[in-house]
């Protein structure tokens, strides 16, 4: 690890500081160049959209530009280290926006004393972008601040750590459950953690079918439950009065565990207790609730998913954020609604199902991969998941009433 550290450090340290850089997209060469970039011809652009706002996406980049913005309360797993330090992993998810969907991003790390100045401070500053994706803003003020930056903005806002998590999460557990021989609608579904992630991922699983009275959501006191008095607004969605206290009693006989909260919080003899044919997505990381090599050991039967590379099915947020912003974007989206969530998700579950390239088994350093057991998501490198996803986000966005566009040329099939 100590290695690997200087390695991290070094990637971020040379040849330049830093991930992300701006470049040029016009010629700039000539004293011509210079006058129509500059003074006097960038006045002609300025004159258009004074006098009608929507030639920006014409005239500037806004139409491509997607801030990453966050108060660094969350940072990945780190805790609330503050905005500074957030910044490695802002510019992070910059990379990834421009690799994957060739989006241009750009972080902003907000100092702020409530969440009225950090909502003002974006709404603000929001009509420079074409998108805002939220990073790492702890619960629940997650919550109130991304629902007030959806009111006022016309411009898609999405908290990654919520919805993202929660779009992988559903494919992933959709296809592992088929696979099984599970009906999502009649699961019990044990989730450990009360967080965004995990508050995101029981409500969009409720939109796929799951029944909120089979959800036994568990934090640090145990089970959500009406008698405990702390709770907040977003867990009290939550409260299960069905007899289970902690996590030994919510675990008995459950069909899935989900787990968004910490290193090895379960344990062998609670994977035991599970019912037959199991769904286990420890996705907690760097370390997961539970190791895989253990749950081999002990459910043999289960279909196993981490938040990690080295393990197989990776629940991974970067299999949604960068095309759900493509079709997004792509379409001039108002807002980014539960119908394009959910297209997202049959998108990326459908892929699974589909023979795999050689150059994504190449990129993954694997000889084959098939549907089943170990193969329940696509990799991230699949270059199928741009036209994909953001052509159903595209058309979700179109069918609902928030695209201000058509469907592009390039969408169509």
């Amino acid at each position: 690890m100590t290695d690997f550290r200087q390695q991290a450090l070094d990637y971020h340290a040379f040849p330049q500081a830093g991930k992300i850089a701006v470049s040029l997209t016009k010629p700039a060469q000539t004293a011509r160049d210079l006058a129509l970039a500059y003074s006097p011809g960038v006045a002609e652009p300025v004159r258009e959209i004074a006098a009608d706002p929507e030639s920006a996406y014409r005239y500037t980049a806004k139409g491509n530009l997607v801030a990453v913005i966050t108060n660094g309360t969350a940072i990945l797993g780190l805790g609330n280290l503050g905005p500074l330090a957030s910044k490695p992993v802002m510019e992070g998810k910059a990379l990834l926006f421009k690799r994957f969907a060739n989006i241009d991003a750009i972080d902003i790390e907000v100092q702020h004393t409530d969440n009225d100045d950090f909502v003002r401070t974006v709404a603000n500053i929001a009509g420079t972008f074409g998108g805002i994706n939220l990073e790492d803003i702890k619960a629940p003020e997650c919550f109130d601040i991304e629902a007030r930056l959806i009111e006022l903005c016309d411009i898609p806002v999405f908290h990654d750590d919520q919805h993202g998590t929660a779009i992988v999460t559903a494919a992933g557990l959709l296809n592992a459950l088929a696979l099984q021989g599970k009906e999502l609608t009649a699961a019990r579904i044990v989730c450990l953690g009360a967080g965004a992630a995990a508050v995101a991922c029981m409500e969009l699983l409720i939109a796929c079918g799951a029944r909120r009275e089979q959800i036994f959501m568990l934090d640090r006191n145990g089970v959500i439950r009406s008698d405990r008095g702390e709770l907040n607004a977003f867990k009290r969605r939550f409260v299960n009065d069905a007899g289970a206290r902690n996590l030994d009693e919510a675990i008995e006989g459950a069909d899935v565990f989900l787990g968004v909260s910490g290193a090895n919080l379960l344990s062998e003899a609670q994977i035991q207790r599970m019912a037959p044919k199991p769904v286990i997505f420890a996705c907690s990381n760097p370390d997961p609730e539970i190791r895989p090599e253990l749950v081999r050991t002990v459910r043999p039967d289960a279909i196993m998913g981490t938040g990690r590379s080295d393990y197989p099915n990776q629940v991974n947020n970067v299999l949604c954020f960068p095309f759900l912003f493509r079709g997004a974007l792509d379409v001039r989206a108002r807002r980014i609604d539960l119908g394009m969530k959910l297209a997202a998700v049959e998108a990326i579950r459908a892929l699974a199902h589909e023979p795999v390239p050689a150059e994504v088994l190449a990129a993954a350093g694997v000889t084959s991969l098939a549907f089943g057991p170990d193969y329940v998501l696509p990799k991230p490198m699949d270059p199928r998941l741009l036209l994909r996803v953001a052509r159903a986000v595209a058309c979700a966005a179109i069918e609902s009433g928030v695209a201000r566009l058509p469907l592009p040329a390039g969408y169509m099939l």
